[in-house]
Formats: structure tokens, C-alpha cells, sequence
């Protein structure tokens, strides 16, 4: 199995597209290679600065951790508690995370070993398990680490990452919701959750007919004018930031506290909550029976 790298310099970096394709190897997504640390060290760009924020080793700290917490039992388990934690010790802007170089040193210069771990599929017939090249260097919603801090930064409310727990602990939410521009409109975002949170949807199947019945009508409907968010105060989020330079690790058994902003309009939120519950009522799951329909 890929094991933990042998160099972890102070700083974190960026390691361009081009210069991370080279350490994607075959070897490293069967799990039977480690990444030669100190070469794509030689190639990878610090961060600049020397802003605490920026240092190396309370990421990999937090991925020990959550190794230690979740490695002997399902992977997927370890999505909810990692992603409001891993927003919460990197405090980053978002222009800063549209970066892909962060998230491809991440995966490849700080934790492979983790990624390698979470994101092993099922062997398929007459080969071997393996793990998409995408988990390493890909897509905001398909990388290892990119798509635990956008669903940190698209779902929590405010400061409270509640519903990023929430979020994280449906796999179809990851693999669907965050894929889309609608769950940007942060009522969206929260009446999402708020129907999984009172149960109106359950499975995976349920979720996923859920977010495509609202990105459906967001193209006739526009969710920002039914339903209005707040104006966004960048200040805050500033603050949270600058505050990292003194701020202790993120605590491992409750939840960090994120950027102190003005959470969702509540009134917003109800008001997509029962339109998306009558969308989903409407919305066809596959696999389920329609009403009057016997049961095979």
C-alpha cells in the first residue's frame, strides 16, 4: 500500500497539471508504489509568504488522524469529518482553492497515502483495485481533497458546518450536488439538505432524482428571486482568515467553527424546502414502484 511520504518540507505548494501527471503512475493507483517525495518536491512551488496557514504539517496531522479514526472501517465514513475540518485548518479564499496546483500537491506531495486509502475501488474482473487518476489531479467535485473543502464552503451555513456532515455523509450528494451551479445559492444549498435532514429523502436514488428535479426547474425558475439570500459581506470571511495566524488546531471531536457570516434567511429556506418536496413528489426514482403499481 502507498505509504505516507518520506518528505513533508515545512510549506505547502503548488504542483502544476503537467509536472502531477508525471507522478500518476500506474504504481501509485494500484497502491503498490509511493510518491518520490523529494523530486516532485524539486518541482512543485511553495506557497508564498510565510503565513501560518500556509504550513504543511497541521494538514497532514488532520489526514493522520483521520486515518487513525476511520482506517480499519469504511472509507466513505471519513468524508464527514474531514471536510469541515480541512476547510477549517486551510482558510482559504475561493479564488485561492480554484487552484488546482494546491490540490494536486495535496494529494500528491502531502497524502497520497490517504488518497490512495478513501478512493480504492472494487477490483474489477481480472484487475487489480485501483484508484481514478481523477482523485489525484481532477475536477473540484472528483479530487480527493478539492471536493471535501468546496462541499465545506457550498454547504455550511455560516459559520456552522452542520449541514456539511450532512451533505458529506451521502455520497450522492458529492457525486451530484456539488457538480452543480445551482447549489452555489446558498438557500438551494440548505433546503437540499433540510429535506434529507426531516427525511423526505433517504437513498441514494432519492437524492439523486432530488437534485436533478431541481436543477431541472432552476433553468424556468429562478431560485434567487424566490427565495433571496442575504447580501454577501466579504469581511468576515477575511477576518477567519487573517485569524489563522493565532488560531488553535480545529478540535477533532466537535465541529470547527467557520467564517462568523450571516447565515441563510430561514424564510428562503422553507420556501424551497416545501418546492422542492413538491418537486420530488413528482420526480421519478428509478427503482421505485409508481403508486397503484404491484411489486414484483
Amino acid at each position: 500500500m502507498t505509504s505516507k511520504p518520506s518528505h513533508l518540507p515545512e510549506r505547502l505548494a503548488y504542483l502544476a497539471d503537467l509536472n502531477a501527471a508525471r507522478y500518476i503512475t500506474e504504481g501509485l493507483l494500484t497502491g503498490k508504489e509511493d510518491v518520490p517525495a523529494i523530486a516532485l518536491n524539486k518541482v512543485a512551488e511553495p506557497l508564498p509568504g510565510d503565513a501560518f496557514r500556509g504550513t504543511l504539517q497541521p494538514v497532514r496531522d488532520l489526514v493522520d488522524d483521520a486515518l487513525h479514526e476511520f482506517g480499519e472501517g469504511k472509507p466513505t465514513a471519513a468524508d464527514a469529518w474531514l471536510a469541515p475540518r480541512l476547510h477549517a485548518t486551510l482558510r482559504l479564499t475561493r479564488r485561492e482553492a480554484s487552484d488546482r496546483g494546491l490540490w494536486n500537491y495535496l494529494a500528491l506531495g502531502v497524502a497520497p497515502d490517504y488518497v490512495v486509502w478513501r478512493h480504492t475501488t472494487e477490483p474489477r474482473k481480472g484487475e487489480p483495485p485501483r484508484v481514478a487518476a481523477t482523485r489525484f489531479r481532477g475536477a473540484p467535485y472528483t479530487q480527493a481533497f478539492a471536493r471535501l473543502w468546496w462541499a465545506a464552503e457550498l454547504f455550511r451555513n455560516g459559520p456552522d458546518y452542520g449541514p456539511v456532515e450532512v451533505a458529506c455523509t451521502h455520497q450522492d450528494v458529492l457525486n451530484t450536488a456539488l457538480r452543480l451551479a445551482v447549489i452555489d445559492h446558498r438557500p438551494t444549498a440548505r433546503a437540499l439538505i433540510g429535506l434529507i435532514e426531516r427525511g423526505t429523502v433517504r437513498t441514494g436514488r432519492e437524492i439523486n432524482a432530488l437534485v436533478q428535479a431541481v436543477n431541472a426547474s432552476a433553468a424556468t425558475l429562478m431560485y434567487d428571486v424566490l427565495a433571496p439570500d442575504v447580501e454577501r459581506d466579504g469581511r468576515p470571511s477575511s477576518e477567519w482568515i487573517a485569524a489563522a495566524e493565532w488560531a488553535m488546531a480545529v478540535p477533532r471531536r466537535t465541529l470547527p467553527i467557520g467564517p462568523d457570516e450571516e447565515k441563510a434567511p430561514e424564510e428562503s429556506v422553507t420556501a424551497l424546502v416545501e418546492h422542492f418536496a413538491e418537486l420530488f413528489a413528482g420526480a421519478p426514482v428509478r427503482g421505485k414502484k409508481a403508486e397503484g403499481e404491484e411489486a414484483e
